[in-house]
């Protein structure tokens, strides 16, 4: 519904849409204004809120309609996800054209353990909890999920993983550092992505996140790249993906940097 209204608000010649929710909600907008010139104001009102947190815009909702009359619009690259044809993608845009869906996200893409969690995590769960129902969820599928291989592929470089993220912004969860070096002004993904199968290791990938010390790590990896595809080791798993934190594919997918794709308000002069 949020995707439609935006699209008719572009269609009406809108000044601005404002989206009240989390980092989901704003992910519906976002696809209906992706390669507009409408500007989008957010006021926070999710779980996360990733997105708002990047901006560094207030948590409060109506603080941030206070202070939006003096918000400054900044154009923003987006991530585009290609899915849905059942094929091993190649890496490049032109293998984007055979997907059957394709949708733009704005902060994270969650490919593996932390999608799967997002599949199991139940709506009671996530509405009386917030953050802690993701945790109690997290140590839930520790123990349940198998960890599955996945291959991702950057140019001719072919990287094997059980859990990457594609980054826009550098938080994760709307609090945690993965991804350090990630710059949501830069038209550019950052991956962070974890190798073992391990679920003792997982723990051990869990502590050092939260200590920031993660990419010491010989079997955690960051890369910057502007396209990539990937795909399970074996065709016969089911892997799934999220993005902005909702659950919307499996793969086989591919990913690649829209640049100039997106205005958004946020305060000051940048």
């Amino acid at each position: 519904m949020a995707h439609e209204l935006a699209q008719v608000a572009v269609a009406n010649g809108a000044d601005a849409v404002l989206a009240c929710g989390g980092d989901g909600t704003i992910n519906e907008v976002i696809n209906g204004l992706a390669l507009s010139r409408v500007p989008l104001g957010i006021l926070p009102g999710g779980t996360a809120n990733i997105l708002a947190h990047e901006l560094r815009l207030p948590l409060n909702p109506v603080r941030a309609a206070r202070e939006l009359a003096k918000w400054t619009p900044r154009r923003i690259a987006l991530g585009r996800a290609w899915w849905g044809n059942g094929e091993t993608p190649l890496a490049g845009p032109e293998s984007a054209a055979p997907h059957t869906r394709c949708r733009y996200y704005a902060s994270v893409a969650g490919i593996g353990y932390d999608a799967h969690i997002v599949y199991k995590l139940s709506a009671w769960m996530k509405e009386k909890f917030g953050v802690a129902g993701y945790v109690m969820e997290a140590f839930r599928q520790l123990v349940q999920y198998h960890f599955p291989e996945l291959w991702w592929r950057v140019g001719g470089d072919k990287r094997r993983a059980t859990f990457a993220v594609v980054h826009r912004t550098r938080l994760y969860a709307g609090w945690l550092h993965l991804a350090p070096t990630a710059d949501l002004f830069a038209p550019r993904f950052t991956v962070c992505s974890f190798a073992s199968r391990s679920r003792l290791r997982y723990l051990l990938y869990a502590s050092a996140v939260l200590a920031r010390q993660h990419l010491r790590l010989r079997d955690v990896s960051l890369d910057q790249c502007t396209q990539m595809s990937i795909a399970p080791s074996d065709a016969a798993a089911r892997i799934h993906f999220e993005l902005d934190g909702e659950l919307v594919g499996t793969l086989p997918a591919n990913f690649e940097i829209v640049p100039d794709a997106l205005t958004v308000l946020v305060p000051g002069q940048g």
